[in-house]
């Protein structure tokens, strides 16, 4: 046989790789390790979820960048760490913190990819200009469809003060699925994606919202969970506090599980939780079956993620923003088909599990490497690649998770977790031993060793968050004087707010107090601003300059602007 005969006979031998592959990139809001194949808690319904992770490699070591939705899903599509950008919160703007950043979909695009999706990918915006195609339509700068409320709110949980964030609430709706509208209407979008033939290779992202709060789904996912039924979270335990130092007994106990503690709702608020996550099952396997039942199925990356965990009690917190493993430890899948990848043409192992530490800062460099584009320069972001063909092999030493602060984080490495706050104190826990970290091992003598090679995992420096500028905070309401104004919350103001007097006259501004007792913030003239401290609640006075007042601002959101006209 001749040379030229034995090369084709080489050549044909080899699997054949498409061009490029396409992704489909899986976004799930506000979503713990509540689902059966991570064993978060046994009483979840999650076929879908645990069909995908099946299908592929599941990592049960994965952590978020940052434990709040837009810092996290920030560090994902930009690549660019927290404590390298400065950008840690949910109140910062990404554009005002990052303006010449390229997302992954534009990376993509400038790659040959079409880019679409649907969805929360981003912290409610699209940002248009790195996508070719959004619904709702990327120019409205709005991701999620329409979705179904009751008609009276609060549904269940009382307002428990203006603190309350009115979207803790739930509930079943006597609606369907496509009544319903939001992450159906979203699924239902993705899925034609996925039953179409498309001139390029796509990047397809599907932002699930629910399990994020309010938790109202349709009856049906609230029917398997009778409340009679429900238990109380597998981590939590009422004396978990005792051995934290201040700033965990500080970042731990909060009001809203007081308060739902207090109005008899835990149960309720946990059912509700299931009701939701069974809900975004439904909704991921409606995306599943379009994609397996159309022509992308063979040459489709499919990666799952969820932005950050949530607590339900366990250390006496109710929502996210915390250090602990139930805040940063979150679900993470990837499903490469063979012949389908050109650096991992073998393709994932259907059943996999890794339990390395990983993080989902890496998730940017992963999908560019999987699909043979060019690795983004000037990011954070390092590949995983190697622990999809051999997961054995640890890639990350740990993953670190950044609090609001700029300077607290988490440190989660193989069996252990280290908690570094600001100003020092610490936490250490054997998470082997230990999963809900009910025993802080860091005054130990024994653990002297494991915190010393812990602490070598703390960045050296951390960049100082940035704030949001003034004209971007959200708008104070104001009321014209009727005869009288209201007294404010008898509580510590904190937050940052804005005075910007638009109106022609020099006004004064007035700090109201618990009985209505004024103190003075200062003068205005006009066209220029003051900056003062509220609380959620607080009462601020503006008067004439006559003496006369001209009316009151009531700050309900947590930072805003008071534009006095």
């Amino acid at each position: 046989m001749s040379l030229k005969s034995l090369l084709l006979l080489a050549l044909a031998s080899q699997p054949l790789l498409a061009a490029k592959p396409n992704v489909l990139f899986i976004a799930v809001d506000d979503l713990n390790d509540w689902i059966g194949c991570m064993g978060g808690n046994e009483q979840a319904i999650t076929p879908n979820f645990d069909r995908l992770a099946a299908s592929g490699q599941l990592f049960t070591n994965a952590h978020c960048a940052a434990p709040a939705c837009n810092p996290s899903r920030t560090a994902i599509m930009t690549g660019h760490s927290p404590h390298r950008s400065g950008f840690y919160s949910n109140r910062q703007k990404m554009r005002e913190v990052l303006p010449d950043a390229e997302l992954m979909p534009a990376h993509f695009a400038n790659h040959g990819y079409h880019t679409a999706g649907s969805g929360k990918i981003l912290h409610y915006f699209t940002d248009a200009q790195s996508w070719d195609q959004y619904f709702p339509a990327k120019s409205t700068e709005n991701p999620i469809p329409e979705t179904a409320e009751p008609s009276k709110r609060p549904l269940t949980l009382p307002l428990g003060g203006p603190w309350q964030y009115t979207d803790t609430d739930w509930g079943p709706l006597t609606l369907t699925d496509q009544e319903f509208g939001g992450d159906h209407a979203v699924s239902g979008w993705i899925g034609e994606q996925l039953t179409k033939k498309h001139a390029k290779p796509f990047f397809l992202a599907c932002g699930i919202y629910r399990p994020h709060e309010p938790w109202f789904v349709p009856q049906k996912y609230f029917d398997p969970f009778p409340l009679a039924d429900i238990q109380l979270p597998p981590g939590y335990k009422a004396d978990d506090l005792d051995d934290l130092p201040a700033s965990g007994k500080k970042r731990g106990p909060n009001r809203y599980f007081s308060h739902i503690q207090k109005n008899k709702q835990w149960k309720k608020g946990i059912q509700g939780y299931l009701a939701s996550i069974h809900f975004a099952d439904a909704m991921l396997g409606r995306v599943l079956d379009a994609l397996e039942s159309g022509p992308h199925k063979d040459n489709t990356i499919v990666i799952l993620w969820s932005d950050h965990g949530w607590h339900l009690g366990e250390k006496e917190h109710w929502q996210k923003y915390t250090p602990w493993r139930a805040s940063t430890r979150i679900p993470f899948m990837v499903r490469v088909p063979a012949n389908c990848s050109p650096t991992l043409p073998a393709g994932t192992t259907a059943g996999t599990i890794y339990d390395h530490p990983v993080s989902l800062l890496s998730l940017y460099a992963t999908t560019t490497e999987l699909c043979g584009l060019p690795a983004k320069a000037g990011i954070d972001s390092k590949s995983i690649l190697a622990s999809l063909s051999d997961p054995t092999k640890p890639v990350q030493k740990s993953a670190l998770t950044f609090l609001e602060d700029g300077g607290s984080l988490s440190v989660s490495a193989k069996d252990w977790r280290y908690i570094r706050y600001k100003n020092g104190e610490e936490e250490l826990y054997d998470i082997k031993a230990d999963p809900y970290e009910w025993t802080n091992l860091a005054s130990k003598p024994e653990s002297a060793a494991k915190l010393a090679e812990l602490r070598r995992e703390v960045p050296a420096t951390f960049a100082t968050l940035i704030p949001i500028k003034s004209e971007s905070l959200p708008e104070a309401k104001f009321t014209a004087f009727t005869g009288d104004y209201p007294a404010s919350p008898d509580e510590v103001g904190a937050y940052r707010t804005e005075f910007f007097n638009h109106s022609p006259d020099t006004v004064e501004v007035f700090k109201v107090g618990l009985k209505k007792e004024l103190t003075s913030l200062g003068e205005i003239a006009p066209g220029k601003r003051l900056s003062g401290k509220s609380t959620p609640g607080q009462i601020w006075l503006i008067q004439n300059p006559d003496g006369t007042p001209r009316g009151y601002f009531e700050v309900v959101d947590r930072q805003v602007k008071a534009l006095i006209k």
